[in-house]
């Protein structure tokens, strides 16, 4: 019995470290070198306690760069239209619980498992950016055109075109595509969000599998006078 309870100690340490490493340890240690430019974007961070998401405001530039979404259906074009919502997750939770009503047991343990991945993306009108979910990050104009491009490469796509998910959406303003790479808990949606946030030249914590961890790590490694979640 003892020693279950040192081997059950032991992980819980483990455990702990890599938590604390994730937080507080940049990465990457060293920024990347962006062109030189005093020109900047605004992006927001978006929250729910077990997920986040990337919101770009829908300018030309955006717009332009995800064209090829509006096959799909995507009305990114609609009136009050602002920003777009991209989310990278496990396909059966993600599209199988829209609230927590929703839940189910399959869903939760292939989330805790491994699953195929997909991203949930959402035409959004005004967000209000002094929401406690919301957090506004600023980077170069260049970050943000290198985190479009790794946002875009995060779609699995057939002749060009992302990959819809018919019948897969929430409502008549989101709409779900089939995603790269496989799912599971240590390797998740808050881990993707960080590394895109890495891609627009932004530090984050070297692992990130909360939202909270990621809300600890931005404030601590790069910018702590912005809102927190």
């Amino acid at each position: 019995m003892r020693r279950v309870l040192r081997a059950l100690s032991a992980g819980f340490l483990l455990v702990l470290v890599a938590l604390g490493l994730g937080t507080f340890v940049p990465r990457p240690l060293v920024a990347p070198s962006l062109a030189a430019s005093t020109e900047t974007r605004e992006i927001l961070l978006l929250s729910n306690p077990i997920h986040t998401d990337i919101a770009l405001t829908l300018d030309d530039e955006v717009r332009a760069a995800f064209a090829d979404l509006t096959p799909s259906g995507l009305p990114i074009g609609m009136p009050g239209a602002a920003y777009l919502v991209f989310g990278w997750g496990g396909r059966s939770f993600y599209i199988e619980t829209p609230t927590w009503g929703d839940l189910k047991p399959l869903p939760v343990l292939r989330a805790l498992t491994l699953d195929r991945s997909v991203m949930h993306v959402e035409v959004a009108g005004p967000i209000d950016r002094g929401h406690k979910a919301v957090r506004v990050l600023s980077v170069s104009a260049e970050g943000r055109r290198r985190m479009i491009a790794a946002i875009r490469d995060s779609f699995q796509r057939d002749g060009g075109l992302p990959l819809v998910i018919e019948g897969a959406a929430y409502g008549l303003d989101d709409a779900f595509f089939q995603a790269r790479g496989g799912f599971n808990a240590l390797a998740g949606c808050n881990t993707w969000t960080a590394a895109m946030l890495r891609q627009g030249g932004l530090t984050t914590g070297w692992w990130t599998p909360l939202p909270q961890l990621l809300d600890w790590s931005v404030p601590r490694i790069d910018s702590p006078e912005s809102t927190h979640f």
